[in-house]
């Protein structure tokens, strides 16, 4: 698929990897670079690239249980990593890595898709509604990375999912309460003419939008190999970066 001006955009793998380099770059700043904020701040970008590919996945499965039960099982066999790397423990009950994040938000849209079936929109909107609460509500008591804000995250594109321009505002007015009102607290001070600008860290996470917006709709490289690259990725790099960091204390 081409976009008007003729030229390809961004597909599936391309999302993908760049996500995963988004995600790199925050890991990176805070393990053996602390100093190179901007490491940080590029990787914002990585959460909302992920739960758009979430949604994306859902509609392009061909089989759902597996789907779910691949991201269950990276899930569970990511936690020591992500534990390692958050509470320098294999063991830390207080936070829990992003794959719960988004599994929460897939078997969120599964749920409305389920009664959406049913062909009555009024049940659909009840339902939206209630989904939309519950996993707010888990992903803040289940303490999962990005909290309820993230679960709702992968919601909001699977609402706002359409190439329309009302779909892309409600997208980025969406991202906007979510990132910067409900997840922002640290904030650049930038003086401007005499008056400060504060710029929200994690509002950052909107230029995210950009390759989105961009994603052409191709899977390009879909090959078992690459897929399964794409989920061992996670576990694998905190491992490493985890006692690459031990060594260099």
């Amino acid at each position: 698929m081409k976009n008007q001006t003729g030229r390809r955009g961004i597909s599936s793998a391309g999302l993908h990897l760049l996500a995963m380099a988004f995600m790199l770059c925050d890991h990176l700043w805070a393990t053996l670079l602390p100093a190179q904020e901007w490491l940080t701040c590029i990787g914002r970008m990585a959460f909302p690239i992920f739960a758009f590919l979430i949604v994306e996945g859902y509609f392009h499965t061909s089989d759902f249980k597996k789907y779910a039960g691949r991201l269950l099982a990276f899930a569970l066999l990511s936690e020591v990593p992500f534990n390692l790397l958050y509470g320098s423990t294999p063991f830390y009950p207080f936070h829990q890595n992003v794959l719960w994040t988004l599994l929460l938000g897939l078997l969120s849209i599964r749920a409305i898709e389920k009664v959406r079936a049913g062909g009555r929109w009024w049940l659909t909107v009840g339902a939206a509604a209630l989904v939309t609460a519950a996993g707010l509500l888990l992903g803040t008591v289940a303490m999962v990375d990005y909290f309820g804000a993230g679960v709702v995250t992968v919601l909001v594109f699977y609402f706002f999912r359409e190439k329309r321009w009302w779909c892309r505002l409600g997208q980025a007015v969406c991202l906007y309460i979510l990132n910067v009102q409900m997840l922002g607290g640290y904030y650049y001070a930038i003086p401007i003419g005499g008056y400060e600008l504060q710029l929200v860290q994690q509002g950052l996470a909107l230029l995210a939008l950009i390759p989105i917006w961009l994603y052409d709709g191709r899977q390009g490289c879909h090959s078992r190999g690459f897929r399964w690259f794409c989920y061992a990725f996670y576990p694998l790099h905190m491992l490493l970066l985890y006692f690459l960091w031990q060594f260099a204390m």
